[in-house]
Formats: C-alpha cells, sequence, structure tokens
C-alpha cells in the first residue's frame, strides 16, 4: 500500500502545501477514476466545464469559489469542451457519436448532435451559427448548424484530427492532425495542420509540420487572426537512438503558423539544453495574445512564452528597440547577440534562418522568451484562461484535478478535486507510469510519447535491434501480451522484456523494481477500440462484408496467416517488403486489430494506406493472392481489415 502512494506521488512533490476543495452538491456514485482531459471557462468567466473522460460526465465547477457544482452523465468518452455562448456546454463523445448540448444552469443534456463515432475537439464559430468537430476515426472535418444540428459540410484531413480553433473573426478554423499521413519512408514524414475556409466550408491548404514532428493536440489563434499555433512532439527520426542528451532522440515544440500566407512560419522548442519538455498537449493565449501557456503533460509543468518579444525577434528586430512584450515595451537596452542567443544575430541579419531555430535548444532561453515550472499535478492536460485573464485552470488528468493558478507566475492558487479518486490499481499506476517523462533521463520522452494510447506515432524509428541504417515502423502495444514475439522482427522474446529493454535504451531510465511490471499491468488492460468503420450498430458494413468473404476465401489466403481471434499465427515470414538496408527479410506477422489507427502499414511504414498493401506491395502475391483482384474487390477487402 505504501508502494502505490509513493508512485501516486512521485510526480507532484510539492502538493501538500495547496488545499484541495472537494466535490460536492452530488449523490454518492460508483467509484471511478476521475481523469479530466479538456476545459474551459464560460464567457463570463463564471464557470469551467470540464470533461471526465474515465468518470464518464462532464463536471461544471464554480471558477470563483474553486468547488464543484455538480456532474452531467454522459456517453462515451467526454473529450473536447467548447460554450455556445448562451450558457450552452457541448461535449464530444467519443465512441459515442455524438456531441452533447448541455445547459450550465440545470446541468441536463438538452440535445444530442449526430456525428461521425470518435469525435474528439470541436470549436464553436458563434456569429456564424457552426460547430466545427474533428472526427478524428475517420480523418475528417464536419461542420455541422449549431442550432438544428444537420450537417453543413464534411472535409477530409490527412489523419486523425485531434483538435479545432476558430479565428475570432470566423474565416478559418485551425485543425491540428495528430499522426502523420503517408509513408514513413518519406524523410519529409509529419503531422499537419490543416486550415479550412469556413465561408467556403471547404479545406485551404494542409501544413506540414517539420519532418518528424507527431502529436499535434492543442491549437490556439491569436486574437488578431493572423497566427496559428500548435504544440507537438518533434522526433529526430534521421538518428539512430544511442543517446538522449540535446534532444538527439526527441525534442518537444510549437509550431507558428502564418495565417495570411497560409504556410509554416517557425517552430521553436520548448527544452532545455538539458531537459526535455515531454508531451506537450494544451495551449491558451492571453486575451491580447502576448503570451502562450502550455501543458507539458509528461513533464508535469507549464510553460508560458512571450510571445510578443517572440513574433519581433522571429521578424529581424532588434533588442531594446521597442518592440512590444507582454507588458508593454521592451526596456532592457540594445545588446550584441553571442552565444546561445548567435541564432537571433543570424536571423536579423536573414529572417528566413528563423527555420534554425527548430534545432535550437536554447535560442528561447537566451533571451528570457519561455519561462517552464512543474504544476502539483499528475498528467497536465487541457488548459484555459479566464476571458478577464485573472486565472488559469489546467486539467490534471490522473491526478483527478482542476488546478487553478496565477498567470503572473504560473503559480498554484487552489485545486478542485473532481471527485471522490479511488485507489490505482496495478494497471492505472501503470498507465501513470507510461506516461510519465519523469521515468526517462532528462525527461525528453515518455512511453506515451511514441506510442500515444498505447498505439503507435506512425513514425519510423532505428532503434538498433538490428544495427544501425534500417529503421522499423512504430508498432501499436495492443495485445502484445498475447502475441509473442515482439517487434517488427521479433528480436524480443515476449512484451515484458521488450518494456524493460525499452526503459534502459530508449529513456535510459533504470526503473524502480515493480514500475516494469505496472506498465506491464496497463498494456494487458488495453483492449481493442470499436471501428469507425462499423455501422453504428457494431456491424460490418455491406462493402466489408463482401471484404470478408474475400479474406476467408482460400483462394485468397487471408486467414491461414491471420487467423481469427487474434488474426496472427505468430510466426515470421518473407513476404517481399525488404528493404535495401534490412538485413534479411523476415519480419514478425502483425495482428491486425485496429488498423483503422495503425498505419502506415508495413514493417517500414511504406505502405501508407490498407489498399496499398494489398495492390502495390504485394505484387508477387507473397502476402496473400490479392494481384487478381478487382479495384472494389481490394477496396472491399481493405474496408474489412479497417473495420477489424
Amino acid at each position: 500500500m505504501r508502494r502505490r502512494a509513493r508512485l501516486t506521488a512521485r510526480p507532484v512533490l510539492g502538493l501538500l502545501a495547496l488545499a484541495a476543495i472537494p466535490c460536492g452538491g452530488e449523490a454518492a456514485e460508483p467509484a471511478h477514476y476521475r481523469s479530466p482531459f479538456d476545459l474551459a471557462f464560460s464567457p463570463d468567466g463564471a464557470l469551467v466545464a470540464v470533461s471526465d473522460r474515465t468518470g464518464g460526465c462532464l463536471t461544471v465547477v464554480d471558477a470563483r469559489a474553486h468547488r464543484v457544482l455538480g456532474h452531467v452523465a454522459l456517453n462515451g468518452k467526454p473529450s473536447g469542451v467548447a460554450w455556445t455562448g448562451l450558457g450552452e456546454v457541448l461535449v464530444a463523445e467519443y465512441d459515442a457519436g455524438s456531441i452533447a448540448v448541455v445547459d450550465a444552469a440545470s446541468r441536463q443534456v438538452v440535445r444530442r448532435l449526430r456525428i461521425g463515432p470518435k469525435p474528439i475537439g470541436l470549436a464553436v464559430a458563434a456569429k456564424a451559427g457552426l460547430l466545427v468537430v474533428a472526427e478524428s476515426g475517420l480523418n475528417a472535418v464536419s461542420i455541422l448548424d449549431l442550432a438544428t444540428g444537420k450537417p453543413r459540410a464534411r472535409i477530409p484531413v490527412p489523419r486523425q484530427p485531434y483538435f479545432v480553433a476558430v479565428s475570432r473573426d470566423e474565416t478559418v478554423a485551425v485543425v491540428g492532425n495528430l499522426l502523420p499521413a503517408g509513408p514513413a519512408t518519406d524523410v519529409r514524414s509529419a503531422s499537419a495542420v490543416s486550415l479550412i475556409d469556413l465561408a467556403k466550408r471547404e479545406k485551404a491548404i494542409d501544413i506540414p509540420l517539420p519532418p518528424g514532428s507527431s502529436c499535434v493536440r492543442r491549437i490556439a489563434v491569436s486574437p488578431d487572426g493572423k497566427w496559428a499555433y500548435a504544440v507537438h512532439t518533434l522526433g529526430r527520426v534521421a538518428l539512430p537512438t544511442t543517446q538522449l542528451e540535446r534532444g538527439w532522440v526527441n525534442s518537444n515544440a510549437m509550431t507558428v503558423i502564418d495565417l495570411a500566407a497560409r504556410a509554416w512560419y517557425a517552430t521553436v522548442l520548448l527544452d532545455k539544453v538539458a531537459e526535455g519538455a515531454a508531451d506537450p498537449w494544451g495551449i491558451a493565449l492571453s486575451a491580447g495574445g502576448n503570451t502562450a501557456f502550455i501543458t507539458l503533460a509528461g513533464a508535469h509543468q507549464i510553460a508560458s512564452i512571450d510571445l510578443a518579444r517572440l513574433h519581433s525577434l522571429m521578424a529581424g528586430r532588434p533588442p531594446g528597440t521597442g518592440e512590444p512584450g507582454a507588458g508593454g515595451k521592451d526596456k532592457r537596452p540594445a545588446k550584441t547577440f553571442r552565444g546561445a542567443a548567435a541564432v537571433w544575430a543570424a536571423i536579423q541579419e536573414d529572417p528566413a534562418q528563423r527555420a534554425r531555430l527548430m534545432n535550437d535548444l536554447g535560442a528561447l532561453y537566451a533571451v528570457d522568451l519561455l519561462l517552464r515550472i512543474p504544476v502539483p499535478t499528475q498528467c497536465p492536460r487541457g488548459i484555459g484562461l479566464a476571458p478577464d485573464g485573472s486565472a488559469l485552470a489546467i486539467a490534471g488528468y490522473y491526478s483527478g484535478e482542476v488546478l487553478f493558478l496565477d498567470p503572473a507566475t504560473c503559480r498554484p492558487v487552489a485545486r478542485c478535486t473532481l471527485g471522490p479518486q479511488p485507489e490505482a490499481d496495478p494497471a492505472r499506476l501503470g498507465e501513470i507510469v507510461f506516461h510519465d517523462a519523469t521515468r526517462c533521463f532528462q525527461k525528453w520522452l515518455s512511453c506515451a510519447t511514441c506510442h500515444p494510447d498505447g498505439r503507435a506515432d506512425g513514425l519510423n524509428w532505428d532503434l538498433l535491434n538490428d544495427g544501425i541504417g534500417n529503421p522499423k515502423n512504430t508498432r501499436s502495444l495492443l495485445w502484445s501480451h498475447k502475441t509473442p514475439p515482439v517487434m517488427a522482427r521479433g528480436v524480443r522474446p515476449s512484451y515484458d522484456v521488450a518494456v524493460q529493454k525499452g526503459f534502459q535504451f530508449i529513456q535510459f531510465f533504470q526503473p524502480q523494481s515493480n514500475e516494469t511490471e505496472l506498465v506491464n499491468a496497463y498494456i494487458r488492460s488495453m483492449e481493442p477500440e470499436p471501428s469507425p468503420y462499423l455501422r453504428p450498430d457494431g456491424r460490418l458494413s455491406a462493402r466489408a462484408e463482401k471484404g470478408k468473404a474475400l479474406f476467408e476465401n482460400p483462394k485468397v489466403g487471408c486467414a491461414q496467416c491471420h487467423p481469427a481471434p487474434l488474426y496472427t499465427d505468430l510466426k515470421l515470414y518473407d513476404v517481399g517488403t525488404r528493404h535495401a538496408l534490412d538485413r534479411d527479410g523476415t519480419f514478425d506477422n502483425p495482428i491486425l486489430i485496429e488498423l483503422w489507427r495503425t498505419g502506415p502499414f508495413l514493417h517500414d511504414g511504406s505502405a501508407a494506406a490498407m489498399k496499398d498493401v494489398l495492390r502495390d506491395f504485394n505484387r508477387e502475391n507473397r502476402h496473400g493472392v490479392t494481384s487478381h483482384l478487382s479495384e472494389q474487390e481490394l477496396e472491399a477487402l481493405a474496408e474489412y481489415l479497417l473495420s477489424l
């Protein structure tokens, strides 16, 4: 018991000085974990609406008294939150295919808007009467009529859109796509930010982030509509994973998008030279747009960036010439940039040199643009700033609480627990360890950095399991305990050995005696999510039924090596996908469960889509007999596979 308490408390040292305000006003409920995912202040700043993923509810918090006013039971996994301005809160109900409309005063669901099966982020364009929803499972953004819920447009985007932000003038919606699309063998492989023209209700452009970018979550748009900001990880996938120092394997970033030019403008690093800022998650801007506040979920920190001075320096203006800052004019004397600040001198000479910022760990610190402060809560995710700028709220996902901070100092002033938090079982404790970058040398990454939700980041990594220079695509950990051996070439006899070696050779960390056992318990607890390609009643579509018949047809042969229920025979095969630098062509036969979320496919991620696997990478029929299938049959087979 003492061991459990110590594990739970480890990331939140200093917690005892801050009084907790318990939940109140509701009848006792069965014990379940509280896990606040997203939050938003009401337009008048009086309330905070908080989605609770494992609690299955929306929690309404008094933002001034810092106490819970009540809970609203919801369907699915409550995710993104937004206010309509009319006292109503919209909550995405992931895996329920709906948006709940909640009256904040009565704390009742007044109606539901139907949407695709896996909505996460949403944003309101109130003047235009539109709701913009990120449909993560089917890689689309839907625009709904806010009053009627009727669809206005459905727009394809690259891959797993996560959160959305709408400009103040409601001309553009900015969408962060969680994972890269396209083949991972492309050296430019990266997540993208999509711009949606709300007047035309169509996509304007997909803006790729720097190569190796993944796990894009919260998006913010400046009040003047000139800039968008996306926080994400930045994997150095061109390098072998031989060390972590100085961001060699992974760094953590904020990318600035020029909305007028519809183009990438700059990417700056949130890390320090000797300390990573693992897993940036949420971002909120001050009312004037001069400051950005960012939650660093893996590092259990909050970062603040002086955006006004940052933009001035990125434009090539020298310090001390009156560039604006968070408190007005910069009064510091002009100086010559030296040492760690040399990049700014280069930008003064040529503003295009700001591209160097994505590789400069000291750039923001050298000119005092970035402040990072530990926060006494576990895995801060959602973040919001009161409209008058008086309070900052962050959602402590594993602590089950909302932490209120002073925006001027980022120091906590109050805590509001969402409800009783049961004692964590081994799976919950393992999930906490899995998402905790303090279990990594210098906090550069967590297990979840490359395995979001225990799945895959869509990138190729050179893990040295079979020498340098032959990177493999990240694999989902789902059911890895049932399907030994693991890794692309089956080099680990079991998943528990792989977990141990992951700590040793990827995170360069020696876990405490039972931390690997706890992570193993978390991995064992993972269950498949229902595919978004299934019908609402869970049945296959008509086309997928045709695909199933092909899959089970002995003349096609898929089921021979991928038999249900694991959809693998646990063997290694050479199916003709050997890359030029691979030592040989024999690879572990993967499970087919959740293929809809684990692309790109094949050991090196060379197949961007499932249809590519069946057509372009199987011309010799070594991976099932598919060369004789028509385009319609290939599409049916692909849809069945994506339905598993």
